[in-house]
């Protein structure tokens, strides 16, 4: 998920797996060792005390989900209004404005890259619009070059730009998307090399490789080696994936002695810029996410023993109850005092860790509290009150993920019933002639729109909700792997049949 939207204090993404000794996306594995519940987290849920449980056995994921077909095209029908409305209003350009009927773009302003074309590829795909797909395509094939004198955000660059040509060469087997994206991935890695302690710069210059802005979140830093591994392994350029590891490796030795991470970095001083431990909020999120991921999609030993080390200190000093309802509260990284108590809307997307594991179940339920409230889940929280102090809503999709990986390792009706609320809420207060925009106050009645649809929406809302309800023949389930911007980087199949990853 992206930060763009967000407002600076409380910048993106999400931490997709749970706190837990194991886990992640590919799920196997529970949450550890057993701890007794304490004073920081003890938590009274229908008068009993609760406690992270032990580790179980891995599930076995099921090979296709039951299809659900009538809500499964719905899905579908509403995934291709939105469409239709940017291919109308903004077709070529980065997002549309569907209220208004403009557009603009994402990463530069005058320098369109055709964002939602990229982002829609594997969701196309997915559904079986096959004609859109060869449309896309061909946009890309013919105009999308990426030699352009303008400064790239790089993190949202490789989650957005060069997952979406991944992920639209494994759907396709398309060797112009394969070649667009090492030529991106190219013009991104001097942001890495030309840091001295290999931690990514913010942004980069594609055309001349100038890189600038050397503060940034943490998320930024770490949320790479999906991407760039899997870019490495079709190219066989080891360059890729060696730059995104020692971006984590640098992060890893700069934790604190109780082993949490702040949220802001110096990647030239290699000092932290705050003291802020937010756990699974953003802008942290990701980082902990693609440590989990580097170990199932690339059987990497040592980012799946940091990210167990870091699991275990997260639930050690971040993890509260209030009114039998699962949170993390923000704390001081070196000393574990609480500082804070407001969680995002992007850290609904903490995933299931074991299939039945409790404390993201609990998780998930604690954030279906919010939506059972205010019908759209604003983009921030005062957990303690259950109070909205960050009213919109950028269209977000976590809880939608959420929903998927949750059914989809559990295979408990609650969660496609839960799902299938989020989609008619989605439908009934973000939908507008043109497609999908934004809410700017989901307390407000009737709630207040803006006029915006983020090109993530075509990669995640109705994708994370196709996937759950329609048994999807072109998506691996048994094997499957999504980014942390819905890019499925594995387990992608070509018209039925297996594809590459």
């Amino acid at each position: 998920m992206t930060y763009d939207s967000f407002p600076a204090r409380t910048t993106r993404r999400r931490l997709l797996y749970v706190l837990a000794a194991t886990g992640g996306l590919t799920v196997s594995g529970g949450l550890g060792g057993a701890r007794p519940a304490t004073a920081d987290a003890p938590a009274v849920a229908g008068g009993r005390a609760r406690a992270v449980l032990p580790a179980r056995a891995a599930p076995v994921r099921p090979r296709a989900l039951l299809p659900d077909r009538e809500k499964a095209d719905e899905i579908r029908e509403e995934f291709v209004h939105a469409w239709e409305g940017y291919k109308r209003l903004a077709w070529g350009h980065d997002e549309v404005l569907p209220v208004s009927g403009r557009h603009r773009e994402f990463f530069a302003k005058g320098h369109p890259v055709g964002l939602s074309i990229v982002e829609a590829l594997d969701t196309l795909h997915l559904m079986e619009l096959d004609t859109e797909v060869d449309r896309c395509v061909s946009w890309i094939k013919s105009r999308l070059r990426f030699d352009v004198d303008a400064d790239f955000q790089v993190f949202e660059t490789t989650i957005r730009l060069v997952g979406g040509l991944l992920s639209g060469y494994l759907a396709t087997g398309e060797k112009a998307l394969l070649d667009r994206c090492a030529d991106l991935a190219d013009r991104l890695l001097p942001a890495f090399t030309s840091s001295r302690t290999g931690m990514p710069y913010r942004y980069v210059n594609l055309r001349t490789g100038r890189v600038s802005g050397a503060t940034l979140p943490l998320a930024e830093v770490g949320t790479h080696i999906l991407e760039f591994g899997t870019l490495s392994r079709l190219t066989g350029d080891a360059r890729y994936e060696r730059a995104a590891k020692r971006a984590l490796r640098a992060v890893v030795e700069r934790r604190s002695s109780i082993d949490l991470l702040a949220s802001r970095i110096n990647v030239e001083s290699g000092q932290w810029a705050d003291r802020a431990g937010i756990a699974v909020d953003p802008p942290a999120d990701s980082f902990y996410e693609y440590l989990w991921g580097a170990w199932e999609m690339f059987r990497d030993e040592e980012c799946r023993d940091w990210f167990r080390m870091f699991a275990a200190a997260l639930k050690r000093h971040q993890v509260e109850w209030v009114d039998g309802l699962l949170w993390f509260k923000h704390v001081d990284f070196r000393t574990g005092a609480l500082i804070g108590t407001r969680q995002s809307a992007l850290s609904v997307a903490v995933l299931p860790v074991g299939g039945d594991d409790e404390l993201a179940a609990d998780y998930y339920k604690s954030w279906t509290a919010v939506l059972d409230k205010y019908d759209v889940i604003p983009e921030e929280i005062d957990y303690r009150r259950l109070e909205a102090v960050g009213t919109g809503n950028a269209l977000r999709p976590e809880y939608a993920n959420c929903a998927f990986q949750l059914y989809w390792t559990t295979g408990d009706p609650y969660y496609r019933t839960t799902a299938w609320r989020y989609f008619r809420n989605l439908r009934e207060y973000h939908r507008v002639r043109d497609g999908y925009t934004v809410v700017t106050d989901v307390t407000a009645r009737p709630m207040t729109k803006g006029d915006h649809c983020p090109a993530y929406v075509f990669a995640e809302n109705f994708k994370w909700l196709y996937l759950t309800f329609s048994g999807a023949p072109r998506f691996d389930y048994a094997h499957g792997y999504l980014s942390t911007e819905g890019k499925v980087l594995q387990g992608l199949r070509r018209n039925g049949a297996a594809g590459d990853g």
